[in-house]
């Protein structure tokens, strides 16, 4: 099954993106920042060719001018890396839907999250589970969650999203779904449900309308052993 839907549209807009393979070297692998860049794509209805590149087969001008970074957008000549500066890149190219947003609704927003995927990542990555350095871990990415609950509980809200009143889907949502599905699997696969979601229901109907959303749907087409697979193998 090809990797773009699209080739057609793939050739017009020039676009090719450089990733993380999953487990066989071949197939889309688990990167949460390129799934954010698909994201970002599938929300203004670009397509782009995807190459899953292992450290032995990335391009020679990748590894020479870019230190093999990933993931990589590539258009013609030009090519970005660091996920938020591709996300930016696409939206002031492609302008719309406008997903950047500014001003102290965005600041309110960014708090509400500082610092939640270090945290998470550090927790699912420690092992063993359930030794005292562990339960450290797990009560730093709780208290997390909990900002992130209490920010989504503070004003009625006239839409699912972070940002403002919630009914403009931004670049944050973007960056934040892909992070919020690896660690609801990792949570439930690697930590044992170590962390019950239940106690936090803001957040979990925040992942709800995420999850629904057609541009995830359609950029989360590996599967959970793929990401059991990426988060362990670190």
């Amino acid at each position: 099954m090809p990797l773009t839907t699209s080739a057609t549209s793939a050739f017009l807009q020039g676009l090719t993106l450089y990733m993380k393979p999953a487990q066989d070297g071949r197939s889309v692998g688990d990167c949460p920042f390129a799934h954010f860049v698909r994201m970002v794509l599938a929300e203004k209805g670009l397509e782009c060719d995807l190459v899953p590149s292992t450290p032995e087969n990335k391009p020679q001008w990748l590894l020479d001018d870019y230190g093999g970074k990933m993931p990589a957008l590539c258009r013609e000549k030009e090519c970005h890396v660091d996920s938020e500066a591709i996300a930016q890149y696409i939206d002031s190219t492609f302008k719309e839907p406008k997903l950047s947003v500014g001003g102290d609704d965005l600041t309110n927003a960014q708090n509400a999250i500082d610092g939640f995927f270090p945290a998470m990542a550090r927790f699912v990555k420690h092992k063993p589970n359930g030794n005292d350095e562990d339960k450290t871990k797990q009560a730093a990415l709780e208290t997390k969650l909990q900002t992130l609950e209490d920010y989504l509980s503070e004003k009625d809200w006239e839409g699912p999203y972070l940002v403002g009143d919630g009914k403009q889907f931004t670049l944050l949502d973007c960056s934040m779904a892909p992070k919020l599905y690896a660690m609801e699997i990792c949570l439930r696969e690697i930590k044992h449900n170590a962390i019950d979601l239940g106690h936090y229901p803001n957040v979990q109907k925040y992942m709800d309308n995420l999850f629904s959303r057609p541009s995830f749907r359609s950029t989360a087409d590996y599967s959970p052993e793929t990401v059991v697979w990426g988060w362990s193998s670190h």
